[in-house]
């Protein structure tokens, strides 16, 4: 966790303008938005998130500190953002997010999941004081973007948060199967299928994603959990992990991976630039489109144990190298400096 107060400082007003938000929505932006938000608390701030989708929630709601409120309450964002020192947002909320601020004379911080161009334009009008990276690939593809704009219109600041993942939170004694978390086509739903089907003698996990169209196995070697809270995830998935799936054909970094990291959970993935930069020589990588490597990456890992030890050795290593430590600090000091 992060350390230390707010050098003295006065608390400041954080609102966050968000979609949605753990324990309902559990993607993997929502996570990383909550660690950021969960480490301003740390710093003696107050910190609250307004949501803008209706949700089962019709209450307000306390999560590690971070005061959440649905948009069922009917309570009013706007009034919330009027009286803050710092309005955070990302994804789908940025313009609008961006508009209050601007209109209120808030100063804006974007945090950036993705390389899409649309992350980027919606950043490019001289509203967002503070953009925040996923990665250095992602830092790179923003410059390259940003370079044909005027310094005025760009942000203001940039620094690079790496989705914030503490280990001993995930940390557990891996299991026995195969795991796939997020069942839609774009994380490898179909791969995963095709690999159950191909392979009948080993167990697999699945877990259902907080988004797009789940492909669920029908086969009696698959067992499907449902979609749940980040809290659960090292009881009732990693604990029963021996190797992670993310045959996925995009990841601006891949959090999944890096909580299975913190048990030495060996990570099979397909190289997204994301996915390079964040499991590092840990990861196992195998084009999605070819099967027959799944299948012989996975019968090699399943059946030899000195393989496994060895990745299981270099994952846990690379866990101790993304301690989040360090950019929750300089994160939680590049929003105090905007106020």
């Amino acid at each position: 966790m992060t350390s230390g107060g707010s050098g003295g400082r006065a608390p400041m007003q954080i609102v966050a303008r968000l979609h949605g938000y753990p324990p309902r929505h559990n993607a993997g932006a929502e996570w990383m938005a909550h660690s950021m938000l969960r480490a301003l608390v740390e710093r003696g701030h107050d910190v609250s998130v307004w949501l803008s989708r209706y949700t089962s929630d019709r209450e307000a709601y306390d999560l590690n500190g971070v005061h959440v409120v649905p948009l069922e309450t009917r309570l009013d964002a706007g009034t919330a953002i009027r009286r803050a020192d710092v309005v955070v947002s990302h994804l789908e909320n940025v313009p609008s997010a961006g508009a209050l601020a601007r209109g209120y004379g808030k100063p804006l911080a974007v945090v950036v999941h993705n390389t899409h161009l649309p992350s980027f334009r919606q950043m490019a009008g001289g509203d967002t004081a503070l953009a925040v990276y996923n990665s250095q690939w992602m830092a790179r593809e923003a410059e390259l973007f940003f370079s044909e704009y005027p310094k005025g219109i760009r942000p203001s600041s940039e620094i690079i948060v790496r989705p914030p993942v503490f280990a001993e939170e995930y940390r557990t004694k891996p299991g026995s199967k195969v795991t796939l978390i997020n069942l839609n086509v774009e994380k490898g739903g179909r791969l995963f299928e095709k690999l159950a089907r191909r392979m009948p003698d080993v167990e697999f996990l699945a877990v259902t994603g907080a988004y797009g169209e789940q492909i669920v196995p029908d086969l009696p070697n698959v067992e499907v959990l449902s979609h749940m809270c980040g809290h659960d995830m090292r009881e009732q998935v990693y604990s029963r992990t021996k190797v992670l799936l993310m045959p996925s054909s995009y990841e601006s970094w891949g959090r999944a991976g890096v909580e299975a990291l913190a048990s030495g959970i060996p990570v099979v993935a397909h190289p997204t630039p994301g996915l390079c930069e964040s499991l590092g020589e840990a990861g196992v990588f195998v084009d999605l489109h070819d099967v027959d490597g799944y299948e012989a990456v996975l019968r090699k890992l399943l059946s030899t144990p000195a393989e496994y030890r060895l990745v299981a050795k270099r994952a846990k290593a690379r866990s101790a190298e993304l301690d989040p430590t360090p950019d929750l600090a300089a994160w939680c000091d590049a929003v105090e400096a905007l106020a």
